[in-house]
C-alpha cells in the first residue's frame, strides 16, 4: 500500500496549498502543467507497453475489453455514478438549504470521484500489490496533488477528506491483489502491464490533453482478459 499513502500525502499537501495558494496561481500555468502531465503519461504508458512480449496477446485483450466493456456499459455507470452523486449530495437544491456546506460536500465529491475512478488508480493499486511497483501511482500522486490544488482553490477543505475514498479504495485493491500473487504469473503481468500502458495513453489522450473523447473506462477488462490471455496459451502449450 506504500502508493496509496504517497497519494493520500499528496493530496492533503496540494489541497493544503490550494486553500491558502491556489486563487492565486494563473489559468495558464495550471493549463500547461497539466498538460506536462499529459505528455509524461503518455511516456509512461509508451515504456509499459514496450514490456510485452507479444503485442498480439495486448491487441486481443483490448478488443475483447472494449467489446465487455461496452458491453457491460463501464463508462457509462461511471458516469451515471457521479452524476448521482453529485445531484444527490451537490445538487442545486442542496446549495439553497445547506449553504456553506454544500461547498464542503462538493469538494469532497468532486475530488473523491478524480481520485478513484479511473484506469490509473485501479492499475496501480494492482501492480502496487501485485509486485510492490508503486511508481504508477506515484505518478498519479504528483497529477492528484496538483488537482487537489486545483480543487481546494475553489471549493475548500472537503477536497482533503477525500483521503478516505482513497484509502478504502486503492489501499482495498492492493490487498485483494496482494491474495491474488500467488495466481498470477510474470508473463502475465508483464501483458496486464502492457495493456494498462495502453489505456494510461488514451487517458492521457482524452482527460489530460483533450485532444479526442475516448471511452477509456470500456476498456479496463483488459487487464484481466490479458493475464487470462496468458494463462489458456500456457495451458493449451
Amino acid at each position: 500500500m506504500t502508493g496509496t499513502l504517497i497519494n493520500i500525502v499528496t493530496v492533503l499537501i496540494g489541497g493544503t496549498l490550494g486553500m491558502f495558494f491556489g486563487a492565486r496561481l494563473p489559468d495558464r500555468l495550471k493549463q500547461t502543467v497539466t498538460a506536462g502531465l499529459g505528455l509524461f503519461t503518455i511516456a509512461i504508458g509508451l515504456q509499459m507497453f514496450l514490456k510485452t512480449e507479444n503485442s498480439l496477446i495486448v491487441l486481443g485483450a483490448l478488443l475483447v475489453g472494449a467489446l465487455l466493456g461496452e458491453w457491460w456499459k463501464i463508462e457509462d455507470g461511471l458516469q451515471n455514478l457521479g452524476r448521482v452523486l453529485e445531484q444527490r449530495f451537490a445538487g442545486g437544491e442542496v446549495g439553497v438549504s445547506m449553504g456553506g456546506s454544500s461547498r464542503f460536500v462538493r469538494g469532497f465529491l468532486a475530488a473523491s470521484l478524480l481520485f478513484c475512478i479511473g484506469p490509473m488508480s485501479i492499475l496501480g493499486s494492482i501492480q502496487d500489490g501485485l509486485s510492490g511497483d508503486y511508481n504508477l501511482l506515484a505518478v498519479k500522486s504528483v497529477m492528484d496533488g496538483f488537482a487537489a490544488l486545483a480543487f481546494a482553490s475553489t471549493l475548500g477543505v472537503g477536497v482533503l477528506f477525500s483521503v478516505l475514498p482513497i484509502l478504502v479504495y486503492q489501499g482495498g485493491i492492493s490487498l485483494a491483489a496482494v491474495q491474488l500473487s500467488a495466481l498470477v504469473t510474470e508473463p502475465m503481468m508483464v501483458e496486464m502491464t502492457a495493456a494498462g500502458g495502453v489505456i494510461l495513453v488514451g487517458l492521457a489522450i482524452s482527460s489530460l490533453l483533450e485532444m479526442k473523447k475516448i471511452r477509456v473506462g470500456s476498456f479496463l477488462p483488459a487487464l484481466v482478459i490479458a493475464p487470462l490471455i496468458v494463462a489458456l496459451l500456457g495451458f493449451l502449450g
